[in-house]
């Protein structure tokens, strides 16, 4: 019933691909796949990365009223709704290694995937030197 409602949602939100990804990932692909989830943070919230079908992307609005549809499906208190394109590159990565719950276009959806991978290796060095930075202010500047 729950691949049922996120497909119908999927459907009613131009919604390509769904992903559990967070603390409750497991939880959530457990009950899609209609087991009984052992609840390990009953109170934190799903996260939810999604990616649209064709390149549209909601308004604020959309995406609100994505999530409340979420909240209602998945019976949880609050969900959180991270559109794949609009994130950090490195959030995308750790939605995509997530738990994918639904997905309409395997192709576009590969896509998308080795697309967040590339973007994210291609960042990488950067995000490097800037933990670098941030964790040890008082190095400055590395040349390389």
């Amino acid at each position: 019933m729950l691949a049922e409602g996120l497909a119908a949602l999927a459907e009613r939100y131009d919604v390509n691909a769904v992903y559990f990804f967070g603390s409750r990932a497991k939880e959530m692909a457990s009950r899609l796949r209609g087991g009984q989830a052992l609840v390990e943070h009953p109170r934190s919230d799903v996260d939810v990365g999604v990616t649209f079908r064709g390149g549209a992307h909601p308004d604020l609005r959309g995406m609100i009223r994505l999530g409340m549809s979420l909240e209602d499906l998945l019976d949880v208190d609050r969900v959180d709704v991270v559109d794949v394109w609009r994130c950090d590159p490195f959030l995308a990565v750790e939605i995509v290694q997530g738990e994918r719950a639904y997905c309409r276009d395997e192709d576009q959806e590969a896509e998308t995937e080795l697309y967040v991978l590339a973007r994210a290796g291609d960042l990488l060095p950067f995000q490097r030197e800037r933990i670098q930075r941030i964790l040890h202010p008082e190095a400055g500047h590395v040349a390389g």
